[in-house]
């Protein structure tokens, strides 16, 4: 009789299991707005040269999203764009130009090899790129950027 209970109990719980996969699809969904912010800032600053993106630490979930759209890079000396989502440190051993992106604010403030951040604040993304980094780097992007390029010192 108990076995019997438990396995109503157990069929219900997994037919209604369904109606919470939403809360998954939803993180889905900001990680795909995200991965086509992230590529669109890359692919306008690399320009002419396919972008090799490297995420340190990397979830499942992103590598999912971003491979669909871009090719991934296993190190950041295989990369020419790398987008610093987990963790605060970063090294990297490579000499030619990387372009970094960071999702942390303070980080892009503190840590100058940032030429920008892309973040989520109030559940909005946000959009920041320094401009004398980007001077640095002789990235010039279009017009469109404006108003995400700050002056910060």
């Amino acid at each position: 009789m108990i076995k019997k209970i438990f396995i109503a109990i157990f069929l219900v719980v997994t037919l209604n299991a369904n109606n919470y996969t939403y809360l998954l699809d939803e993180y889905k969904k900001d990680t795909e707005l995200e991965a086509k912010i992230v590529l669109k800032i890359a692919r306008d600053i690399l320009t002419t040269t396919p972008v090799h993106l490297y995420i340190p630490n990397m979830k499942p979930l992103d590598y999912e999203v971003y491979s669909s759209s871009v090719k991934l890079v296993r190190t950041c000396e295989k990369a020419n764009f790398v987008f610093v989502k987990y963790g605060k440190s970063f090294q990297c051993k490579k000499n030619k130009n990387i372009f970094v992106l960071t999702n942390n604010y303070r980080q892009l403030l503190t840590n100058h090899s940032f030429i920008g951040a892309f973040f989520w604040s109030k559940s909005r993304p946000n959009i920041v790129l320094v401009k004398n980094r980007l001077s640095k780097n002789a990235i010039v992007l279009p017009k469109e950027y404006e108003r995400y390029i700050e002056d910060l010192h």
